[in-house]
């Protein structure tokens, strides 16, 4: 799947569905299974699922020649960055699914089998709409990141009852996107979907949910991050363009779980909780594959 539609389909989906199902005077969750409220959930993600690759089909894949389905084998490009963003698409969309049947009183076995596997079913589709168009074609290690995207969500579910670890996504703009703005995006909001030079992707754990014996802080974070420099293709080519040797970068951070924060106010939980997939700018110890160390002081 490209790169540059998996990050769209995650805000349109995450954000859409996220906001749906926050607690409110009037939409509270439901102790018990509420039936009109699951139809409901069922209604609208069908809806937004088949709206969207409806609109994918007319507005994207006609432009470009059909074909028979066929696989293509693109896990070497961008330095796996595309395929993180597959895993933190496939976890985000199944977590909210779960989330929306929760709201309706669904039982916790019917939320992994039906809520948590969403992300997994669209972009599955995604990939088949993909496998018939002779410009892309499906990919095994697209399909392989949005079962471990999902894996993840079912995992914690089955092990802790909750999400102890969870992914997490920052963006900073780099030298590159002013040598392919076409490619890596023209302004910021552009970049941050396409520029995979200036995104780093997050495996944030929770200590305090180890340990709730503990008096240790219960929104304090420690995370792990990757992500990739030096990248104007996502294989290397000749170019006359000023080029650098794409290199990987691994990261260690501390980092804030927002949805832990107290506060009466529901507007906050409510925000809290929607841009708690952001990472939180913070010191940063820097560990590369041009075996350099680097300390960032406020790491973005």
């Amino acid at each position: 799947m490209n790169y540059k539609k998996t990050t769209l389909f995650f805000i349109i989906i995450f954000c859409s569905l996220k906001l749906c199902a926050q607690d409110s005077s009037f939409l509270k969750k439901s102790d018990t299974l509420n039936k009109k409220r699951r139809n409901a959930v069922i209604i609208t993600e069908s809806i937004l699922a088949g709206g969207t690759l409806l609109a994918l089909n007319e507005l994207w894949y006609k432009d470009y020649e059909r074909s028979g389905f066929h696989f293509t084998n693109d896990n070497a490009e961008w330095k796996q960055m595309d395929k993180i963003g597959h895993f933190m698409t496939s976890y985000y969309v199944g977590k909210v699914g779960m989330e929306v049947l929760d709201w309706a009183g669904v039982s916790k076995k019917n939320q992994l089998i039906y809520g948590a596997t969403y992300g997994f079913a669209f972009l599955t589709a995604v990939e088949v709409l993909d496998g018939f168009s002779k410009e892309w074609g499906a990919s095994s290690g697209d399909i392989l990141a949005n079962a471990a995207g999902t894996g993840l969500l079912v995992g914690q579910e089955l092990l802790w009852n909750e999400q102890r670890i969870t992914v997490k996504y920052s963006f900073h703009q780099t030298e590159f996107a002013k040598q392919r703005p076409n490619t890596l995006g023209e302004n910021y909001i552009q970049q941050a979907l396409k520029d995979y030079n200036g995104q780093t992707y997050w495996l944030s754990a929770n200590i305090w949910s180890f340990n709730k014996e503990s008096n240790f802080p219960k929104w304090l974070n420690i995370a792990v991050g990757y992500g990739a420099d030096g990248m104007l293709y996502g294989e290397t080519k000749p170019s006359n363009l000023i080029q650098q040797d794409p290199y990987r970068q691994f990261y260690l951070s501390l980092d804030i779980d927002l949805v832990k924060i107290k506060t009466k106010s529901k507007f906050l939980k409510s925000l809290f909780s929607v841009v708690n997939f952001i990472k939180i700018p913070a010191p940063t110890l820097e560990i590369n594959t041009k075996g350099k160390i680097k300390f960032h002081y406020l790491y973005f």
